[in-house]
Formats: structure tokens, sequence, C-alpha cells
């Protein structure tokens, strides 16, 4: 066991790297670093189970940050263990470093999260440890009961409701394999905590089924002990309430004391207490970013140790993949991410019912062919209709992970971050339901989960104004424009951060959900309709809807006018086709269920199915901007300028315009 000198000579040599990357950026979070250094320093030289050649082990223990602003902290302990060099240490928040200001998930690094919006880091934590649950569970591997989940939230993260829902998650569900540090140093951003909050957050964690203790959290040998209890504890989730000094070791000009203060939580040091601050901590005043020769040595001797760790480990592993050949080669697979191998051609939908049933259907099949395959739902599983997977399985419980459903309970924000966690686990495929009108809840897990490129599905049901009785506060309106909004959005790879599908019958249902398993890069959106949806003309070839979008009906050369929708508007567009038909307008209807996947086929595709210099128009329950790009400011769009309203859905489609006879009279109006 290292000396008590040693660790905490170490911990002050991952404070001056941080102080001091944050200097020399000017800009960034000291303080909360400073503080941290302990807790990380103790987990990664003495407790954290990792394979040095091998970061992508999946039976690594895995550490998940939550305060992202702590990135210098994170960076700094990954130094320590030749993840980064000093030069790159250095090279904190610039343009082309990788060390930008909050921790982008890169699992080569170490980084195992993006650190995003305060509280969601600890609840991926949580859905990870969900995963090495359910995967032992399904393949045998005892590599999955030895992993631990390590995760760090400070009081920012505890105060982000978030947390209510994590902390319950993890705590009715007995993930004994989760062990979470709060630094609780009492000062935030811009004020102390005591001007926020008084609750008693021991209490509360222990009201949901948590395992609490209570250490100073700038003592090496009380973060050891908690940390082996923790570890040691085989029914409950633990959380280890660090009582950490902000701004450790940090000094003003004059020399006294700069700990406990709000200035360094958000702001480099400044020049005097910087210097100050080093000198204190026995910084090489010439060069401060250094590693000490005796920090070396843990770290060299945890190195050795971690060579025979994993070498028992894989022992095992190697052992049980002997024993259960099948069972390997699936597991293998998984963690591939490849798309799963599904028979498309045994999925039977039932005509003309709503897109959230033939949604249902597909869920059901693939709850059968999918074996790593989670789905979850918001308290909403019979009315979202996520039930056709759950109908095939069971949901966890505390103690049984056997099934492969997730009941959230009335937390969508949650449930997505859980379902991130999974994801970013790996080995597991995840989705998730909910009523469309709520993805507003979960708006920041979607951006997070579009920025790490991870392949979520988001499955909304409730789609438009058709929510009907259930009145405005129901009914999404604004929603598909925003959610839209990613389709246009690049990541970093250059691809669209995001697919969002509305498909227009049951037939294209299965298509999208295609679409959706077969897209490994991205988020996917599957938008899904309550009402009854007629089915496209008989002989269309839904296959094409795989190319974005696609010619359903009507004229294939020289049309006097395309009819553009998606969803349940383009089976409208269809019987206003009809009419139109009979004064002699050509028209071509079509369909697109996500623009953005149209906009990456070729021009002269596009131009196929959309080309320019003939009339549009377009149709849309939500705003007329999701038509836009589409129709142009030439064209006519018929869509909703305002909030819904509470009535019957077909009294509202009639009152708000959207039916054949609608379609007919503005277009016709068109050529007049």
């Amino acid at each position: 066991m290292n000396s008590k000198q040693a660790m905490n000579h170490a911990a002050d040599n991952i404070r001056i790297l941080a102080a001091s990357m944050v200097e020399k950026a000017k800009s960034g979070h000291p303080g909360g670093a400073m503080g941290g250094a302990d807790f990380i320093n103790v987990l990664y030289s003495e407790f954290l189970q990792y394979d040095p050649q091998n970061p992508k082990w999946v039976g690594r223990d895995r550490f998940f940050l939550d305060p992202g602003h702590m990135a210098p902290m994170l960076y700094a302990q990954l130094a320590l263990i030749g993840k980064f060099s000093i030069d790159e240490l250095k090279q904190l928040r610039q343009w082309g470093s990788p060390t930008p200001g909050h921790p982008e998930v890169d699992v080569m690094r170490g980084i195992e999260n993006s650190s995003g919006p305060l509280g969601q880091g600890h609840v991926y934590a949580v859905g990870a440890a969900m995963a090495a649950k359910f995967l032992a569970a399904r393949t045998g591997n005892p590599t999955f009961d030895k992993e631990t989940i390590y995760t760090y939230i400070s009081d920012g993260g505890i105060q982000e409701e978030i947390s209510q829902g994590a902390g319950r998650v993890a705590g009715h569900l007995g993930l004994n394999n989760l062990i979470m540090f709060f630094d609780s140093n009492d000062i935030q951003l811009s004020t102390e905590t005591k001007e926020v909050i008084s609750e008693d957050t021991a209490m509360k964690y222990r009201a949901w089924g948590w395992k609490v203790i209570e250490i100073d959290g700038n003592d090496c040998d009380q973060i050891r002990e908690a940390l082996t209890a923790a570890k040691a504890e085989d029914k409950r989730p633990t959380l280890i309430i660090g009582k950490c000094i902000m701004g450790k070791g940090a000094r003003k000009g004059d020399n006294t004391s700069y700990e406990h203060s709000c200035k360094t939580h958000g702001a480099p040091l400044g020049a005097e207490a910087y210097k100050n601050t080093m000198i204190n901590l026995g910084a090489d005043q010439n060069d401060p970013f250094t590693i000490f020769d005796d920090v070396k040595e843990i770290y060299a001797k945890r190195a050795e140790e971690l060579k025979d760790i994993v070498a028992a480990r894989y022992a095992e592993e190697k052992a049980w993949a002997e024993a259960n050949p099948e069972k390997a080669a699936m597991q293998d697979e998984w963690f591939s991410g490849a798309a799963p191998k599904i028979d498309w051609s045994s999925i039977q939908q039932k005509a003309n019912e709503p897109t959230r049933n033939a949604s249902a259907t597909v869920l059901g099949v693939l709850a059968e062919q999918v074996p790593n395959m989670v789905c979850a739902s918001a308290d909403l599983s019979n009315s979202d209709k996520t039930d056709g997977f759950l109908k095939k399985t069971h949901a966890f419980t505390n103690g049984d992970f056997s099934g492969a459903f997730f009941q959230a309970g009335v937390a969508e924000l949650t449930m997505a971050c859980c379902c991130i966690g999974m994801a970013l686990h790996g080995g597991v495929i995840t989705a998730c339901g909910t009523f469309f009108v709520f993805s507003d809840y979960m708006k920041p897990a979607i951006r997070m989960a579009a920025l790490m490129e991870l392949p979520v599905k988001f499955i909304w049901s409730h789609d438009a104004f058709r929510v009907g009785e259930d009145g405005p506060t129901h009914e999404p309106v604004e929603q598909e424009a925003q959610i839209r909004l990613m389709e246009k959005l690049k990541n970093h790879h250059g691809k669209n951060s995001m697919l969002v599908l509305r498909p227009a019958d049951v037939e294209e249902t299965t298509v999208c959900w295609k679409m959706a398993m077969e897209n490994i890069d991205t988020p996917t959106a599957l938008i899904l309709s309550r009402q009854n949806v007629n089915m496209l003309p008989e002989g269309n070839d839904y296959s094409q809807a795989e190319k974005g979008g696609y010619i359903v009906a009507g004229s294939q050369e020289n049309p006097d006018v395309i009819l553009v929708a998606n969803g349940s508007e383009v089976s409208t567009l269809v019987a206003g086709a009809e009419l139109l038909k009979k004064d002699g307008i050509k028209t071509r209807v079509v369909s697109i269920p996500s623009e953005g996947l149209f906009r990456n086929q070729s021009r002269e595709y596009q131009d196929s199915v959309v080309p320019a210099g003939i009339k549009k128009f377009g149709l849309t329950a939500g705003l007329p901007i999701n038509l836009l790009g589409l129709v142009g400011t030439h064209g006519k769009i018929w869509g909703l300028e305002s909030f819904g309203f509470s009535a019957p859905y077909k009294v509202l489609d009639e009152k708000l315009g959207f039916t054949a006879e609608n379609v007919y009279n503005q277009v016709k109006s068109m050529f007049e």
C-alpha cells in the first residue's frame, strides 16, 4: 500500500497540473479539480481495474465524470497513467487539442463519456451498471459480475433534478456494482451551497436504498476505506460523500489561503495566486508541467499490479469462452457494434393501423431476434406500444436482469440518459419510448447522444394534434421542427447528427425500423401516430423509403404539381390527389420520412423525386417550416401556426383543414 505521504504528493501533482493547465489556457475551472485530486488518485492507483494495453477490454471498470468542468483533474490523472502527454495538457481548451474544455468520449484515451450538462454524466454510469448486470445475465460471462462502475458527482449534479431519477432507479434496482463519489465542497460557481440548498443528502440517498458513507474527501486513508467498503457491498449502490476543499492548496497573492472560494471555481487562479499556490504545493517553478519521480513509481507499481489482475481476469474469461463458444461468439458480435441480423421478411403488419401499432409489431420481432437489445418506456409502454417488446420478455428487477425491458417510471430524461449509459458501456442496443410531446424533457440527452454518436433509438408516439381530446398541452405541434434540426446539424465526422423518421403507414414503419437498426453511427428518432393511418396505394415500393424520400403515387413524368408530406399526412395527400385527378390535374405524391437522409442522396435522385420548376404543395401536422426545404418559398405549405385544440381527432382534421377536400381546394387555388 502506498504511504500517505506519497499519496498526498501524488494528489498535489494532480493539483499542480490541473491549476497550471487552466492558468496557461487563461480559462477553466481549477478549484474543483484541486479538491477532487485525492479521490481520483486513490481510485486510479489502487482500485480501478483496466488493461493499459487494451483500453476497450469489455470487462474493465469504468469511470464516468459528471462535472465536465473538472476536466483538468481527469486529464491530469490520465497523464499519470500515460494516456495524455505533458504537451497535450498544455493545450487545454485550444483548437484541435485532445483536451477540450469538457471531456469528450474517447475510450482509447480513458474517457468513457462526454461530460455535458451537469447531472447527466452520473446517470450514464447508472445505465452502464445496468448494462453490466444485463450482460452478466445474458452471457454468463463472470467478467461482467466483477466489473465496477465508478462515477464522480459535484454539488451541481446533486442539485440537478435528474439526480432524483438516477438515485431512485439505482436504489430500486439494487445496482451494487455502482459506486458514486460526491465531491461535497460546499462551494459552487456563484455562491456557497448553503445559500441554495439545505437538504440532508445522505438521508435522501439512504431513503432511495443506497449505502451511504461520509468521509473527509481529501484524506486518502478514508477514501481507501470507503472504496473498500463500497466494493464489498452486495445489495446496494454506494454513495461516498467526501467533504472536499474547493481549491485545496491554493494560496492568494499575500500567501494567505485561497481555499473555499467561489473565485477558484470558474477562473484561473491569477498570476500571484498561481505562483504562491505552486510554491505551496511544491511545484518546480521553472517547469510546473512535471510528473514527480515518486508519483511515476506509484503508477509504475500499479501498472505491474494490473498485469496480474488483468491476466487472471482474462484467464477466467477464456475458460468461460471455451466452455460457451456460441455465447462467446455472440458477445464478440455485440461488442463489435455491427448492426444485428434481423429477418425483416418475417414481419407481418395489419393494414390501416396506427404506426405506433406497427412499431409494436416490429418490436415484438426485435425482442426475439436481437438478444442484446434493451427497450425502455417512461410509464407508457401500453400507449407508446413498446409493450410489443415487453410482451416477449420481462422487466429488470432488483436481483434479476435476465429480462430486457427497463421500466423507467415517469422520468423521461433519466430514461434517456440510462439508455445512453448502456450504449456507452457497449454490447447493448437501446431504445426508449414516450409521447412525442415529452421529447421536450429529453432534449439535453438527445443532444449528447448525437454529440457522442451513439445509436440509441428514440420512440415517440402520439405525434401530432391528433392526440385530440388530450388538448394542446399534449399535442406536439412544434416538436417535429425542433427535432428535425438535428438532421441538419453535422457531427464531427460530417454526417447528419441524427436520423429522424416519420413513417407514412404501417409498412413504411417496418422500413423505418430497418433503417433505425442499421444506423450504427447516430441516434435515430421514430415519430409515430396514435390514430389509424390509411395504407399507401397498392404496389408501392416501400424499400425506396430507405433513400429518405420517394414517389408513392401519381405521375412519374411531367406532373402539374408535387404533393409532399411525411407521416400520416401522406395518405391525406393521396386522397386529395384522387379529387384533383377528376379535374385533370396531374399530381405526384412524395413521402419524405427523413429529409436529412433524402438530402444525402445524389442530386440526380433528389431532382427525380422533387424536381425544380414544378408547383409544390406540402401538408404537415406541425409547423410549416417542417417542409420549407422541400417545398420552397414559391410553393404552398398547409400546416399549423398555433397550438392545438381539445376535440376528437377527426373533428380537428375537419376544423384545421387536414382533409382530402382541403388539399383539393388549396392545390386548385395554386392554378387560379
